[in-house]
């Protein structure tokens, strides 16, 4: 049988943040939207793997400036997976086309996710 569009998000936000899958309260519609369309649809499509979905979104978050949602999806990252290393090129790589600034306070954030995670494990 056939999984829904809220079987198939809910998987996918455990598989990228575990445990902290609803964290910051939204109204209903918009959790709603957030978990059928987005992760349930949106990141369900075919073309790309969910690591480089991840990675995508990182990258524009830290193109973008949004430092608390870098927190989540750089915590997500990791939880696919993805080394800190990996991360760290993205941010460089990012440097050159979004510029400097927006890449050295992604590297802070990216900082704290990778203590705080770090900190959880012992």
């Amino acid at each position: 049988m056939p999984e829904s569009r809220a079987e198939k998000g809910m998987a996918t936000l455990r598989r990228l943040f575990g445990s902290s899958v609803g964290g910051t309260p939204l109204p209903p519609a918009f959790a709603q939207m957030t978990v059928e369309h987005l992760f349930g649809e949106v990141w369900q499509r075919p073309g790309l793997a969910l690591e480089e979905r991840s990675l995508v979104t990182c990258a524009v978050l830290v193109a973008l400036g949004r430092e608390a949602e870098q927190k989540i999806h750089f915590r997500g990252a990791r939880n696919l997976g993805i080394s800190r290393e990996k991360l760290d090129e993205l941010l460089l790589h990012i440097a050159h086309y979004a510029g400097w600034p927006v890449a050295v306070s992604a590297l802070r954030v990216l900082d704290e996710v990778w203590r705080t995670m770090d900190g959880e494990a012992k």
